[in-house]
């Protein structure tokens, strides 16, 4: 279930509204555009039409990937075509500039054909602008299309960033993009320190809540990173959005955020079913439907898939099938159980408005493993890897234990509770 229920978050969040009013003026430093309440202008956007005020006489470096689009051109494209902003270097996060590279691919520095300048990598050897990058600029902007999700690199690269502007005693601004799965879907264990990576950087839940420049006050905010109390972080709000909406009411394009997230129902599932990534199951990488099948050598698919859509999981329903997952370059060249045809399961999302991800993806878990046997059981979880993407060794163990999947929910409860009083502070919309 939610937590709380999406009624009382959506008392909670008008009543946090009426009075957080004075203190948005402290954070925004752009007035937003009078527009019609359907229209959203990304961050982006918003900066542009107010004729890159910020970051006049400055020289700039720009965060960002393929995701950061004003319609259909890339942000550095736009920047540079306006003759108002001087970009001196680009950023790169995981999958590299244009999104090409497969997960954990390290990315090489190179020089943007189309504008000849200089593009660092902040995935493979350096996770972090070095000082010898900084140098030269004046300004740091981040600009990259989030998912919602605890583990997904690109938060993790921001705040490292965050740490360089800092270092370097130059402004952070971020370009806010909405959260795909809405502002008020938290869900999932919150973070230990002891499972703590590149993966997962923060104490937040897997589904987190927040847009990318809510998420980044936060981390000033709650001293999540070192040396961040000085930072000069600005916001760019998102004009016309809403915590209730979920990306299709946006009516804005979807860019494929990573080269597995091909499409929004994608995102929508993959807080529960990235779960699945410290497992041995297959997420239907090395085939055209990434998260929305899984699978695993001799399970009963039939059985399970009966056994899942009798609970009558809000928004979604089960189907057996078969898939053979394939190299496909760009994607997964090498997936699991390559050139297998396995028995597995598709997901179907039937209302994203009453989804559950997490939930939905800890009743499978305990649905898959309890149907297992001993051998099985024993070389199903990776278990570093399951617990980093869990953020706690707890939901592993239940599971094994075969604890009621209703109990495992609501084991995370209270630090949910928690977290969103911490958060609130740090809402903008």
């Amino acid at each position: 279930m939610m937590i709380p229920s999406v009624a009382c978050q959506k008392a909670h969040a008008y009543a946090r509204a009426l009075c957080m009013i004075p203190c948005l003026l402290l954070i925004i430093t752009l007035p937003l555009p009078s527009i019609a309440s359907t229209s959203i202008k990304v961050g982006a956007a918003v900066l542009r039409d107010h004729n890159y005020s910020e970051l006049s006489g400055k020289r700039v470096g720009l965060i960002t990937n393929q995701s950061a689009v004003i319609g259909e051109k890339q942000i550095a494209d736009i920047m540079i075509s306006s003759g108002k902003v001087k970009l001196v270097a680009i950023f790169a996060p995981e999958h590299g500039y244009k999104g090409q590279k497969e997960d954990g691919v390290t990315v090489g520095g190179t020089v943007d054909e189309q504008t000849g300048i200089q593009v660092y990598s902040l995935y493979g050897t350096v996770v972090k602008p070095t000082p010898e990058m900084m140098k030269g600029i004046d300004v740091l902007v981040f600009d990259i299309q989030g998912i919602g999700t605890r583990f997904y690199t690109y938060i993790s690269t921001m705040g490292l960033a965050m740490e360089a502007a800092a270092e370097a005693h130059v402004p952070f601004i971020v370009l806010d993009r909405p959260n795909p799965l809405g502002g008020e879907y938290v869900s999932g264990p919150v973070l230990e320190k002891e499972q703590i990576s590149f993966t997962g950087e923060y104490p937040i839940p897997v589904a987190h809540g927040m847009t990318i420049g809510e998420l980044a006050l936060m981390i000033k905010g709650e001293k999540m990173l070192p040396g961040l109390d000085n930072l000069d972080l600005h916001v760019i709000r998102i004009a016309g959005w809403q915590r209730n909406m979920e990306w299709p009411e946006t009516e804005l394009p979807w860019i494929r955020t990573s080269p597995n997230i091909p499409d929004f129902e994608t995102a929508l599932l993959y807080p529960g079913i990235g779960l699945f990534e410290g497992t041995s199951v297959s997420v239907g990488r090395g085939t055209s439907d990434p998260f929305k099948v899984i699978g695993f050598p001799g399970i009963d698919t039939d059985v399970l898939a009966k056994a899942l859509n009798s609970k009558k999981l809000p928004g979604v329903r089960f189907e057996k099938t078969t898939f053979t997952p394939l190299s496909i370059p760009g994607m997964s060249s090498s997936p699991a159980y390559k050139g297998k045809e396995i028995a597995g399961i598709r997901i179907t999302v039937s209302d994203p408005e009453t989804f559950q991800s997490v939930e939905t993806g800890v009743q499978i878990l305990s649905a898959l493993y309890s149907s297992l046997g001993d051998m099985d059981r024993r070389q199903f979880f990776k278990k570093s890897g399951f617990d980093h993407l869990a953020g706690t060794t707890a939901l592993r163990l239940a599971i094994e234990k075969g604890l009621l999947p209703e109990d495992i929910i609501n084991s995370w409860q209270k630090k949910n509770e928690l977290y969103l009083e911490k958060r609130d502070k740090y809402l903008l919309y």
